[in-house]
């Protein structure tokens, strides 16, 4: 999707068309809150996705006693 400078503006006037000026500012805090969420549970799933790649090389390896 390959979206121009008038394109988007466009998509923003409906925007303010539809919920108006006065919500935005909730509408813009809300999604903000969003995507800090979704940022937060997608570097947590990389984080466990890393401890399971470590837990599995170390079962691999033979132990020498």
């Amino acid at each position: 999707m390959n979206l121009q400078g008038w394109e988007i503006g466009i998509i923003l006037l409906i925007v303010l068309i539809i919920w108006g000026a006065p919500k935005l500012p909730s509408f813009a805090k809300s999604l903000g809150e969003s995507m800090r969420i979704f940022r937060k549970e997608m570097k947590q799933m990389g984080d466990e996705r890393e401890g399971d790649k470590k837990a599995g090389s170390e079962k691999e390896q033979p132990k020498n006693d």
